[in-house]
């Protein structure tokens, strides 16, 4: 009789997961989905509103949430509550934002609240999350929200795609370094999701018309897009994936 190979789990059942910028968009589908998934799930930001009915919301389905209000740019705060509710296994690290400028109209503040928060952030709450799963000897996924323009650039995006291509450098060192902790690192790339924070941008139609065009499926993304690459990436059924950007762009970067 032919032996046949075992599917790897998509079930994330046991494992902890921590969730930055959860309360709303990308970071709360991503919180969703975990969850769906069976991690225990902790949603990190400012927003304690959000967060709390958001993991109110979760828990309702009979699923595991709490919140965890949090500036992960106060690193000190942060890491220090994230060693205490940790290891977390998981961690889609999410928070970040933009300041759509042209190069002439950028301002040193523009610059450094941009950096502050989708790197210098990015990095130290990856740096806490790394350090509970080495304490706790355990291996983990850890998956770095990049995007599109961290792979190519775009008009009044200097320092976003400063910041993303930033990750994606990073993420592949931390993977070499992480690698023989069982520790993969790996980012997912998305294209223009509709989101508050594009929401602004996308009631332009010009915008939307250049937007969709650069898109070969030809439509803005939705946050459930994103929602099957994040527990791939989370899950064993990734396991061999370390180093690794996974583009959800709609074939924005094909061309």
């Amino acid at each position: 009789m032919t032996s046949l190979p075992t599917m790897p789990s998509f079930r994330l059942d046991g494992r902890k997961a921590l969730v930055t910028g959860a309360g709303r968009g990308i970071g709360l589908g991503a919180a969703t989905a975990l969850a769906d998934a069976g991690a225990e799930v902790t949603l990190c930001a400012r927003s304690a509103d959000q967060i709390e009915a958001a993991a109110e919301a979760i828990r309702a389905r009979g699923q595991k949430a709490e919140a965890l209000v949090l500036d992960v740019t106060d690193t000190a705060k942060m890491q220090a509550a994230i060693t205490e509710k940790g290891p977390f296994q998981i961690l889609f690290n999410n928070a970040g934002g933009n300041r759509p400028q042209e190069l002439l109209e950028i301002t040193e503040e523009d610059y450094d609240a941009i950096m502050d928060l989708n790197v210098r952030a990015a990095l130290f709450v990856a740096q806490a999350v790394v350090k509970g799963l080495t304490e706790a000897n355990l291996p983990g996924s850890i998956i770095n929200v990049s995007s599109q323009m961290g792979l190519v650039g775009g008009p009044k995006r200097t320092v976003y795609c400063a910041t993303k291509h930033a990750i994606e450098g990073a993420s592949k060192a931390m993977a070499w370094e992480l690698g023989p902790k069982g520790i993969r690192v790996n980012t997912v790339c998305p294209t223009f999701i509709e989101t508050p924070m594009t929401e602004g941008m996308l009631e332009d139609a010009d915008f939307v018309d250049f937007v969709t065009s650069k898109i070969a499926l030809g439509r803005i993304g939705q946050v459930e897009d994103l929602m099957g690459a994040v527990v791939f990436l989370a899950s064993d059924a990734s396991s061999l994936m370390t180093g690794s950007s996974l583009v959800v762009d709609g074939g924005w970067t094909a061309a």
